[in-house]
């Protein structure tokens, strides 16, 4: 699966518009990375477990919006765009979301 931030493929035209992609995933916070979490905030830094559970919640949303356009028939996704919201206290939500396309 092609996935680009752009309207178009290099190279490559677009046949036939399909469908929004779109793959979602809603993580939450839990009390040890939480603990670590206010430790570090006293001394300063990157707090490196809640890198690491947006980078593993963008990756999962990716997969997602993949096995969603994979569905749709699709031979790439174009305009692709991320966006976040809390959904409760200390639990976010990650969604990824393009355009599903037919290539020629």
């Amino acid at each position: 699966m092609i996935i680009s931030t752009t309207d178009f493929i290099p190279g490559r035209e677009v046949s036939e518009v399909l469908d929004i992609a779109r793959g979602s995933t809603v993580r939450a916070r839990n009390i040890g990375r939480d603990i670590f979490a206010g430790l570090k905030s006293i001394v300063g830094g990157e707090i490196e477990e809640y890198t690491k559970l947006m980078a593993q919640a963008r990756e999962q949303s990716i997969d997602r919006m993949v096995a969603d356009a994979e569905v749709l028939g699709a031979d790439a996704i174009i305009n692709v765009r991320f966006t976040t919201a809390q959904v409760m206290q200390g639990a976010s939500e990650i969604l990824a979301y393009g355009t599903a396309v037919k290539l020629k």
